[in-house]
């Protein structure tokens, strides 16, 4: 008999531990790393705050699983979502549009969430959360190397491999100084380009220059 209803409360445990999940995420991202609480976060999924402290143990400790979650299904996304071939496919300037596009448009929908997940991340350096998050990291980025590998041979950098990587952390460098992080640019923020349509612009042609690509599209 107690066979019967296990799998209906391992069920229900789940689809629990998915809402409280989601609910923290949610809350990371409107409130910040300072913001989020564990009396917010069970308000916001429907719990009680004894219901969340009977699964974990502190807020830490929760926001630590909520952020490798969303790690693991960023790399898992960037893995399924294209081949090499596919990308191998697509011209070199045109792919790098899409890519950057993706980019610019994705950081400005989430920069309150990517925010409070590097200032939580860089919080914890050197721990095994640390090590386990950047790991996911380095996932995903080395699938984007290898889709713009696709089209090494276009390349002109003597280091196809190596410029690519640089040109990325170019512009994901940019988007946390301009989109996700802008509060300390203070006068030069004049001098960037004026809305986001500008941005990808000129990063995707900095981009391509840097790999030394004709530009032309064929």
């Amino acid at each position: 008999m107690p066979k019967k209803t296990l799998a209906p409360q391992q069920a229900r445990s789940r689809e629990s531990l998915r809402k409280l999940l989601k609910a923290a995420a949610e809350v990371l991202g409107q409130h910040g790393v300072e913001g989020t609480t564990i009396p917010r976060i069970a308000h916001h999924a429907g719990l009680t705050p004894g219901a969340i402290y009977r699964r974990f143990r502190d807020k830490d400790t929760l926001l630590e699983e909520v952020i490798l979650g969303i790690l693991k299904r960023q790399a898992d996304r960037t893995k399924t979502g294209m081949t090499p071939e596919a990308a191998g496919q697509i011209p070199l300037p045109v792919f790098a549009e899409q890519v950057i596009n993706g980019m610019v448009l994705g950081y400005r929908l989430n920069a309150p969430l990517l925010r409070a997940l590097r200032i939580f991340v860089q919080g914890r350096a050197n721990t095994p959360f640390w090590r386990k998050a950047c790991k996911l990291e380095v996932v995903a980025y080395e699938h984007v190397l290898e889709l713009f590998l696709a089209h090494r041979n276009e390349i002109k950098h003597p280091d196809p491999r190596g410029a690519i990587s640089m040109g990325l952390m170019m512009v994901i460098s940019t988007l946390f100084e301009v989109v996700v992080m802008p509060t300390d640019l203070g006068p030069i923020k004049a001098f960037l380009p004026k809305d986001d349509l500008a941005l990808r612009r000129e990063l995707t042609r900095a981009f391509l220059r840097y790999l030394g690509v004709d530009q032309k599209r064929s």
